[in-house]
């Protein structure tokens, strides 16, 4: 099989669902290929986009709120997105890529390439199967004018949303959000807890905020630091992803205090989640599933407006996670419960936590069916 992943730098959930599928399809013996298509435009372009992204989301998190909320309105226009018609140029250029590298199919874990891979289908340019992976419990703006084969969804609790935008249900595939696999190896929390220089015997308390640092991480110490009090037997990590300014103050305030561990961004993200006794994220549709498919109760802090909203919705109505206002007076006494009353959250019941090599296992099946009916057919 010749793989093609596409993704891009607006958000790190959907580049590590990309590569969890595309080292998946590796080890599994294919051969893939996984890149930004804005790349194919120059790498300023794609630094450009990832950085508007970025920085919205850290100083002004509402604006993206209030994109969101625009994109769905726009959305019940009978017009095409400026999304769709912004992505012709780099369609221009991955119809060229495409006429010189074989591939047998695309899997894109964002929006924009689904768009891209849309211009070039209204084209009619013949494509390999194309397959779109959601990575948020929702049907995000403008989903559904993307003309993807398959859509993979969550779980089979959203087809309904899906189905009811337009998107034909044999389409929809509720293999869940594929995740790296160091995430759900069976582990041993002491002997993590040495390998990532911790005390064994203190129970750690996780905070992270995606790859770009957002929820109110700042807040979110201070309050669990009140919940802790002068218990010794408790420590707070935090990781603040590629938010230097974030990390700066974080390691300015809490240098001396011995509880507060602060890092920037790791690949070791499974290792500490698995490390520790709880996990304060904000609702990122796959830091989320990450942390339920390392088996580590999950506290969901203020999200990023949009789509985290409803991917907290969806997690906090099925009891997967316990949901926490970090800044104010009850969201701190719900926290104080959870640490020293025990009172955690832990439904895994409507997480499909084998995400990966289900959709893997499904990807060999299409394309096996494929080479056969190919062979069955005279010459």
């Amino acid at each position: 099989m010749d793989a093609l992943i596409l993704s891009c730098g607006t958000g790190g959930g959907h580049n590590a669902a990309g590569q969890a599928v595309f080292e998946e399809l590796k080890r599994r013996g294919h051969h893939a290929e996984m890149f930004d298509p804005y790349t194919l435009v120059g790498n300023r372009l794609s630094r450009m986009i990832a950085n508007v992204y970025i920085r919205m989301v850290q100083k002004a998190p509402h604006m993206f709120g209030f994109l969101y909320r625009a994109g769905n309105i726009y959305r019940k226009l009978p017009f095409r997105s400026p999304v769709y018609f912004c992505n012709k140029k780099p369609a221009e250029k991955l119809e060229q890529y495409l006429n010189e590298h074989h591939t047998d199919l695309i899997v894109m874990p964002h929006l924009f390439p689904a768009e891209i891979m849309t211009c070039l289908k209204n084209k009619g340019v013949l494509l390999p199967r194309t397959i779109f992976v959601a990575t948020d419990y929702t049907c995000i703006p403008f989903t559904e004018e993307t003309d993807c084969d398959y859509y993979i969804v969550p779980h089979e609790d959203l087809i309904p949303e899906f189905a009811a935008r337009g998107i034909a249900p044999e389409k929809l595939k509720p293999f869940g959000i594929p995740v790296n696999r160091a995430f759900d190896r069976k582990y041993q929390k002491n002997r993590l807890k040495r390998k990532l220089g911790l005390i064994p015997d203190k129970k750690y308390l996780l905070i992270v905020g995606g790859s770009v640092g957002a929820g109110h991480l700042s807040r979110t110490v201070e309050a669990l630091l009140w919940c802790i009090g002068k218990r010794e037997d408790y420590g707070v990590i935090v990781i603040c992803g590629n938010n230097k300014k974030l990390f700066r103050k974080i390691n300015r305030r809490y240098k001396n205090q011995y509880p507060v561990v602060v890092l920037n961004s790791t690949n070791r993200m499974a290792d500490y989640m698995k490390a520790c006794e709880l996990v304060f994220s904000k609702p990122g549709g796959l830091s989320s599933t990450e942390a339920v498919t390392a088996g580590v109760p999950l506290v969901h802090i203020a999200p990023i407006p949009g789509c985290e909203t409803k991917n907290r919705t969806y997690f906090a109505k099925r009891k997967i996670s316990a949901a926490c206002w970090n800044g104010d007076w009850h969201g701190i006494r719900k926290i104080r419960r959870l640490i020293l009353q025990n009172e955690i959250y832990f439904n895994r019941e409507h997480i499909h936590t084998n995400a990966r090599n289900t959709l893997c296992d499904w990807l060999e099946q299409i394309i096996a069916q494929s080479q056969s009916a190919q062979e069955s057919v005279p010459h």
